[in-house]
């Protein structure tokens, strides 16, 4: 087995439970561990990346108990990109934070620490009932951070966020209790053998936990009808943490790819089909995202349902079911992924420099480096749009082309492009309200710090360098979708400690 395999789960778990020991300690102290472990986890993701990216799926068994009895880990291509872009991220919003968010509330590096251990874990967990815990660990740690800093507005928005994912989370039990009592495993490989050699007595039973774990799932990625909590939980949040929350919808996506390629893979063997469901929700999340989008009067509240429309366009890819849609998605995901939380940061720096303006849509203060923020704003703006010459245009241009051969193509050309156009509007009115037709007044004298412009310039810069290096992108984003739509290899490797063998249909 591949030690490494677990590093990305242990650090944060380490670093976590000694950030809470250091309590009494000073900030430079807390900071010095939070930021160590943090970046540390970038060079571990890229290694086991170029491990992941042989095509052979790594096991890492705990206790050595074997499958489907212990707690397993898997690592594949798609668990391997996840966790390279979730380090990526939360290290540019840990280091944005060092500018004076993390001194906002108590605990903020324990609690970062927490959100990762727990996003980190649902990547690697082999398991359905540690995905359920490792979700509650990145829940516990995100109902606090919504809450940082303090007011009424996070408070109100963290007792939703609360309220909401602790009915998910019961009807997440009652999923797992539905599969457990029916195919005696919680471990996906060994569910996906079962599932495709289940009985009829036991696939409707199969399919009602199929359509709870979407909804489950739903709620995570904020899908439409599930997903109104998410622009008042990102928007107000302060900056880093709605940053990293920008992975948070991507492990309810994650989940769906993830359960819903290895698990109910076939409806004709007792799965559950998605055909029916996913795309027309995806495309309504996408209309729902980009209304509240143009309706929206204060920029960060824009960015929040700029993710909503993220989520519908990713999940609308991932519905076109064909090895196409994924391969898009996926390119798609690390797109906005990384656009949308260089937006959260940006956003911030706008409404620091404007005032009591603050980051409103209206003329009533200029920004003090309007040169800086608004070629920031402007390369980001073009980048969500989906205009070229970004990795957005690309993307978009993608899942265009793979929903040709669908027989949705129309609505989702449709969808998509209309999105485009009034997001493109969206910006365009927010650039003129903030940096052009302002009165004529100065903005706070808060320049930039240099921390601050690393990190939102790092982020924001993915969109370029996705163009750049665009071939070897959509060559993993193809060899990641081509490994989930053959899960035998996935199902093998996990039970390979045991004498289960796989089912023939399960084979290529």
């Amino acid at each position: 087995m591949n030690h490494w395999i677990i590093a990305p789960v242990l650090l944060p778990l380490v670093a976590g439970a000694l950030l809470l020991v250091l309590e009494a300690s000073g900030l430079a102290a807390k900071r010095a561990v939070s930021v160590a472990a943090t970046t540390a986890l970038v060079p571990v993701a890229m290694g086991l990346m170029a491990i992941a990216a042989t095509g052979e799926q790594q096991i890492y068994y705990l206790g050595d108990w074997p499958a489907p009895f212990g707690i397993v880990l898997v690592l594949d291509r798609l668990s391997a990109l996840m966790l390279a872009l979730c380090s990526v991220l939360a290290s540019a919003s840990l280091l944005y934070a060092l500018g004076g968010d993390d001194t906002k509330g108590a605990d903020f590096h324990a609690l970062f620490q927490f959100q990762l251990l727990g996003i980190n874990g649902a990547f690697l967990t082999g398991d359905l009932f540690n995905l359920f815990v490792f979700f509650e660990i990145l829940l516990i740690a995100s109902y606090c951070l919504i809450a940082h800093g303090g007011g009424p507005a996070r408070t109100r928005a963290a007792m939703h966020f609360v309220v909401l994912n602790l009915v998910g989370s019961s009807v997440f039990l009652i999923a797992l209790g539905v599969i457990y009592g029916t195919l005696g495993s919680l471990n996906m490989a060994d569910l996906a053998a079962k599932v495709a050699v289940a009985d009829s007595d036991s696939s409707g039973l199969v399919r009602v936990a199929g359509m709870l774990l979407l909804v489950v799932f739903g709620l995570k990625a904020a899908l439409l009808p599930l997903g109104f909590w998410l622009p008042s939980a990102y928007g107000s949040a302060t900056a880093p943490v709605a940053c990293l929350f920008a992975i948070m919808t991507k492990v309810g996506v994650y989940a769906i790819i993830r359960v819903h390629t290895l698990i109910f893979i076939d409806p004709s063997d007792g799965g559950f089909s998605l055909d029916a469901w996913l795309l027309p929700l995806a495309l309504a999340t996408i209309v729902a995202g980009t209304v509240g989008a143009v309706a929206a009067s204060e920029l960060r509240a824009t960015v929040s349902y700029l993710v909503v429309v993220s989520v519908g366009t990713l999940l609308a890819a991932v519905g076109l079911f064909s090895r196409e849609g994924l391969t898009a998605a996926l390119y798609y995901l690390v797109h906005s992924t990384l656009v949308v939380g260089g937006l959260f940061l940006l956003a911030d720096l706008i409404g620091r420099q404007r005032g009591k303006a603050g980051a409103r849509l209206d003329r009533s203060r200029s920004v003090y480096q309007p040169a800086l923020l608004g070629t920031l704003f402007f390369f980001a703006a073009v980048a969500v749009s989906g205009l070229p010459p970004l990795s957005g245009f690309a993307a978009k241009l993608s899942i265009l082309q793979a929903a040709q051969t669908s027989t949705a193509a129309a609505w989702v050309w449709g969808v998509i492009l209309t999105s485009g156009l009034l997001v493109i509007i969206t910006m365009s009115r927010a650039g003129t309200a903030i940096f052009w037709r302002t009165e004529d007044t100065r903005g706070e004298p808060r320049p930039v710090r240099g921390i601050e412009a690393l990190s939102t310039c790092g982020l924001l810069a993915g969109a370029l360098l996705l163009m750049v290096f665009g071939r070897q992108a959509l060559d993993y984003a193809q060899a990641t979708a081509e490994q989930l739509y053959h899960p035998s290899g996935y199902v093998e490797a996990v039970l390979a400690n045991e004498s289960v063998s796989t089912p023939a249909s399960m084979k290529e």
